[in-house]
């Protein structure tokens, strides 16, 4: 009967010793879980910023996208060339007469 006592209570010290690795198993997947799901987040809240970046850099092109079809449109008219030939290149019609100012 003793044996048998004693065989029990090494059965119980055991399954005590084997819920402890078992737990401690569970515990130390739990932390890692815990560990990527925190660095998953912070990969996501970063793709995230990035994302709104990009959306607004695509915005501004759009934008510019507009004004330099714009600009191409009022190149193209008669007013546009001559405001340049007379202010960059210094060009007038043949019957125009300049009058230039003394500084």
């Amino acid at each position: 009967m003793a044996r048998r006592r004693r065989i029990a209570y090494r059965k119980k010290q055991q399954n005590r010793f084997s819920m402890f690795l078992v737990s401690l198993v569970i515990v130390m997947i739990l932390v890692l879980v815990g560990v990527q799901s925190a660095t998953l987040r912070d990969k996501i809240n970063a793709k995230q910023a990035e994302a709104a970046q990009l959306d607004a850099e695509m915005a501004a092109e759009e934008k510019r996208a507009l004004e330099i079809e714009a600009l191409g449109k009022e190149v193209q008219t008669k007013g546009y060339i001559e405001n340049v030939a007379r202010e960059k290149l210094g060009l007038v019609y043949e019957d125009e007469i300049l009058f230039k100012q003394d500084k």
